[in-house]
């Protein structure tokens, strides 16, 4: 036999071990998952992104300025709780540049039979920041959760 059909036999068999392992690692870490207790109610997580950078060039948004706001346009329709992080975000504006700036981070969770209220009302503070603060965009993420409090 030659160097190369040897070669290509040991990388076969190889390959045919590795993957004769993967059904069996997949099945424990799914019977893993299936015993571990489900806990909490099912929720919903939304996390909204607001810039500080005013596009006409205007100062940008203050600690003070969006703490006021939350409690303003948050707090009255979240008051069971809410998080606010500070971050840094860029993103591409409507002109096609790269900005760069200091963010917030605001992280709602609730009912998931409080759906359709929240969804309004957090609509209606994505509209107002942006009309307030001169943004182009206040983005929006949502996934399901199960939450225990």
């Amino acid at each position: 036999m030659t160097t190369h059909l040897i070669r290509t036999r040991t990388l076969l068999a190889g390959a045919a071990l590795l993957l004769a392992g993967v059904p069996t690692a997949c099945a424990t870490l799914a019977e893993a998952d299936s015993a571990a207790p489900e806990r909490g109610a099912p929720y919903i997580e939304t996390q909204l992104f607001f810039g500080t950078a005013r596009p006409d060039g205007g100062a940008a948004v203050t600690d003070r300025q969006f703490m006021a706001f939350v409690d303003r346009e948050v707090t009255p329709g979240f008051p069971d709780g809410l998080t606010v992080q500070s971050g840094r975000g860029q993103w591409r504006d409507v002109g096609g540049r790269i900005e760069k700036e200091r963010s917030y981070e605001l992280i709602l969770l609730y009912p998931v039979g409080q759906a359709p209220a929240s969804d309004r009302k957090i609509e209606e503070i994505r509209r107002a920041y942006e009309k307030e603060f001169g943004q182009e965009a206040v983005a929006r993420v949502d996934e399901r959760a199960r939450v225990d409090f």
